[in-house]
C-alpha cells in the first residue's frame, strides 16, 4: 500500500468550519457550548468530544492590512506519537494508514497521552457506567480510520470546498506542498510546510503562511528521551523478566509437585 498523508493548505482556508461539522456528524460527538471568547473562534480548543477547531488569529500586515491566518486543528498523528510512547497499556498505536488511534477497550483513562502530546490533541471523555460510576477514556481524532479501510477520504477532506484539505499519496502531496510553497512565498514571506522531523514527520502536514508558533505550533517537537526509554526498552524488558519470573514460579511449583508424588511414591514402595 502506497503511503497517504492529509495536506492541510491555511493559505486556501476561508473559515467556513465545515471540517468542524463533517467531523462532529462522522463520528456522532456531542455537541459543546463555550462562552464567548472575544473573537470568531467557536472553541477555544481540541478537547476530548470536538476532535477538531478552527482557529482564527489576525495579523497585520506591512502594507497594514489584515490577513485572517486560519488553521484545521486537529490530531497531527505523528510518526513518533508521544501519546503512544507514554501508554502504560499500549492503547494506542499506528494503523496501516499511518494513522494513531486509540483502543477503548484497553484504555484505561490514566492520562498520560495527555500529559505527553506536543499538540493538546488527546483528552479524557469521562462516562457512567449502568451502576453509576464514572470511568474515562482517551478520545481524540481518528484521521476516520473506519472510513479509509471503506476507501473514502476523511470526513474533513470531503467537506472542505476549497480544497484547503486533501488526502492522497504521500509523494504526490508533498511534491504538490513544494509547488504551493513557491507560489505564496510573495505574499507570506515566512511560508513553510510543517511536518516536524523531530518526530519522523506528521501523518498531517501543513502548509502554513507563517512560523509554526503564530499558529500555536510547536517548531520542533520531539518525544521525551525518558518516554522512549520507557516504552522501547525498560518495559519490553519489564515484561521479558515478569514472564521469566513467572514461568521459574510455574516451574518451581511443577517440580515441587512431581518431587512430592516422587517421595509418595517411594514412601509407598517401601511399605510394600
Amino acid at each position: 500500500m502506497a503511503e497517504t498523508i492529509k495536506l492541510v493548505d491555511v493559505t486556501k482556508c476561508d473559515g467556513c468550519r465545515a471540517c468542524m461539522v463533517s467531523c462532529k456528524n462522522w463520528n456522532d460527538l456531542p455537541s459543546e457550548m463555550e462562552d464567548f471568547h472575544g473573537s470568531y473562534q467557536s472553541h477555544e480548543k481540541i478537547t476530548a468530544n470536538t476532535w477538531n477547531v478552527l482557529t482564527f488569529n489576525e495579523q497585520e500586515r506591512k502594507d497594514g492590512g489584515l490577513d485572517w491566518l486560519f488553521r484545521h486543528s486537529s490530531c497531527l498523528h505523528c510518526t513518533e506519537a508521544a501519546c503512544e510512547k507514554a501508554c502504560p497499556e499500549n492503547a494506542i498505536s499506528h494503523t496501516e494508514f499511518g494513522s494513531v488511534v486509540v483502543d477503548y477497550d484497553t484504555c484505561v483513562g490514566c492520562g498520560y497521552c495527555v500529559q505527553a502530546c506536543s499538540f493538546d490533541a488527546i483528552n479524557l471523555a469521562t462516562y457512567i457506567d449502568k451502576n453509576g460510576k464514572e470511568f474515562r477514556k482517551a478520545q481524540k481524532c481518528t484521521q476516520c480510520t473506519d472510513r479509509l479501510e471503506e476507501g473514502l477520504q476523511p470526513a474533513c477532506a470531503t467537506a472542505c470546498h476549497t480544497g484547503a484539505i486533501v488526502y492522497g499519496d504521500k509523494d504526490e502531496l508533498l511534491s504538490s506542498a513544494e509547488d504551493r510553497l513557491a507560489q505564496i512565498k510573495e505574499r507570506y514571506p515566512n511560508a513553510n510546510i510543517y511536518n516536524p522531523q523531530g518526530i519522523s514527520g506528521t501523518n498531517t502536514v501543513y502548509i502554513l503562511a507563517d512560523k509554526p508558533t503564530t499558529y500555536g505550533l510547536p517548531e520542533n517537537p520531539k518525544v521525551a528521551l525518558s518516554q522512549i526509554v520507557w516504552k522501547d526498552y525498560a518495559q519490553p524488558i519489564g515484561k521479558m523478566m515478569l514472564g521469566a519470573t513467572t514461568m521459574a514460579v510455574i516451574g518451581s511449583f511443577i517440580a515441587t509437585n512431581l518431587n512430592k508424588k516422587n517421595h509418595s511414591s517411594e514412601g509407598d514402595q517401601s511399605h510394600e
